[in-house]
């Protein structure tokens, strides 16, 4: 038995640059729909909705058109991955307009095909090409600036003594064991001071344990009372 085809649904997009149905513009959403249900037909792809913008330029950028930004809701909304245009002149008549509308849908993991050419938003033109090698260059500059702008809030924070990254410390995440092992490790029983691992064991007795439920190991011991120290020179009880 044949492996079943991939069922197919899409969101169709009209746009006119009049709001009446006048001049250039006129009959033209029923004219891009059709195209676009005929497309559908053709390759067996299921029509689950169309938006239009009225009275919107080819020049336009793709986030000002409110249909344009209805119908991005709806795609993340129920699950529908693919956009069908009559031509790509239809989504956008600027090349860098196309460009940059394109490049947001396939980040976001949308398709856009025009119903007339369905691979000319990938034709590989010296234009689109150079569009392309720009928006890659704005791209990684943004992230950039980025990346220097987070390094130097970073900086800041070290230069005033605040912690910004690493794993918390078992003082920063368990400051009562910490404690107790402080206070076990100054007491002294029968006038001597407790070991590490005799820490370790009173510790566990009175339900300070690690994650797994296991004593602390004395090297753990070791760190917790080095660092509660503000010099961290606490040497330490033998082990």
């Amino acid at each position: 038995m044949g492996k079943q085809a991939k069922h197919v649904k899409a969101f169709a997009y009209l746009r006119t640059s009049s709001a009446a149905n006048i001049g250039e513009d006129k009959d033209s959403g029923r004219r891009q729909l059709q195209a676009i249900e005929g497309f559908a037909r053709r390759t067996g792809i299921e029509l689950a909705g169309t938006y239009h913008d009225e009275a919107v330029k080819g020049s336009d950028p793709i986030d000002t058109r409110p249909g344009f930004a209805d119908m991005l809701e709806a795609l993340e909304a129920n699950g529908t991955k693919t956009i069908i245009v009559e031509t790509a002149n239809r989504f956008a008549r600027d090349l860098m307009v196309q460009e940059v509308g394109f490049a947001m849908l396939k980040a976001r993991g949308f398709d856009l095909i025009a119903a007339d050419s369905p691979t000319s938003f990938l034709d590989d033109t010296p234009t689109a090409r150079l569009i392309r090698q720009v928006l890659g260059a704005i791209s990684e500059f943004e992230k950039a600036m980025l990346v220097a702008k987070l390094k130097g809030a970073r900086d800041r924070k070290r230069r005033s003594g605040a912690k910004v990254e690493g794993r918390k410390s078992i003082g920063e995440q368990r400051p009562e064991t910490v404690g107790l092992a402080r206070t076990l490790a100054r007491a002294r029983p029968k006038g001597g001071k407790r070991s590490l691992r005799e820490i370790s064991v009173a510790l566990a007795e009175a339900g300070h344990t690690t994650r797994t439920g296991t004593p602390y190991a004395p090297t753990a011991i070791k760190l917790m009372l080095a660092r509660s120290t503000p010099q961290g020179s606490f040497a330490g009880p033998p082990e």
